[in-house]
């Protein structure tokens, strides 16, 4: 069960969870996707949440779940309508987030034109970190973000790669939906996204260590 407060942020109840996909140009092309021309929305129910130390549950309907790491903003305050230029003001920290993917199940529901939904949102599949206040983050579009499976990195690169800045994400977001303190942006994946198996151990990294994600990976 989640809890109900973000860690490092024990302020914030946590709210919705948005998430982008398509948001790395190379990301895009590794799955033989179209890069896309406005941000690309799912939601993840907050029942998908784990933490640092907890253990991913891979269920018995996919054979085939892909890791995807990424930058988290966290919102600080209410605000509808928010333009880009002041965005960041409503941002009160940033973490890291790995959004999982039964990627069978997703290939299957692109083929008959149905969501994501299932794919994204099982039990366990959006860990997330600690985050960290705004002020220990000078731009959030030059964050380094890593992610490495039994020791061996997978994906390593920098928000400046997004197609959508955190900033233009938010004004977006906010032209649809009343974003509340304690809702959470899942800012998307670079390239690299790959497997993972029962047995393994995952390690995120946001800036070098600034902020840690340790998870393991357990059959259901």
């Amino acid at each position: 069960m989640a809890t109900q407060t973000l860690p490092g942020l024990a302020e914030l109840q946590i709210r919705n969870i948005f998430c982008i996909g398509r948001n790395y140009v190379e990301h895009a092309h590794e799955l033989k996707n179209e890069v896309p021309d406005q941000p690309l929305v799912f939601l993840k129910p907050t029942s998908s949440l784990i933490f640092d130390g907890d253990t991913i549950q891979i269920p018995s309907q996919s054979s085939n779940v892909h890791h995807e790491v990424e930058m988290v903003a966290a919102i600080g305050k209410e605000g509808k309508d928010i333009p880009k230029e002041d965005a960041l003001d409503y941002i009160a920290g940033y973490g890291i987030g790995i959004d999982l993917t039964a990627r069978d199940i997703q290939q299957q529901a692109k083929e008959k034109g149905h969501p994501w939904t299932v794919a994204k949102g099982f039990d366990t599949f959006a860990p997330l970190s600690s985050f960290v206040s705004t002020d220990k983050i000078s731009d959030p579009q030059n964050i380094d973000l890593q992610i490495s499976v039994n020791g061996e990195v997978r994906q390593s690169d920098n928000t400046k790669l997004m197609i959508f800045p955190v900033g233009e994400l938010i004004s977006y977001l906010s032209s649809i939906f009343t974003l509340q303190a304690g809702d959470l942006i899942f800012t998307g994946t670079p390239k690299g996204v790959s497997p993972i198996a029962s047995g393994d151990t995952i390690e995120a990294t946001m800036n070098n260590g600034l902020v840690r994600l340790s998870i393991t990976v357990e059959q259901q």
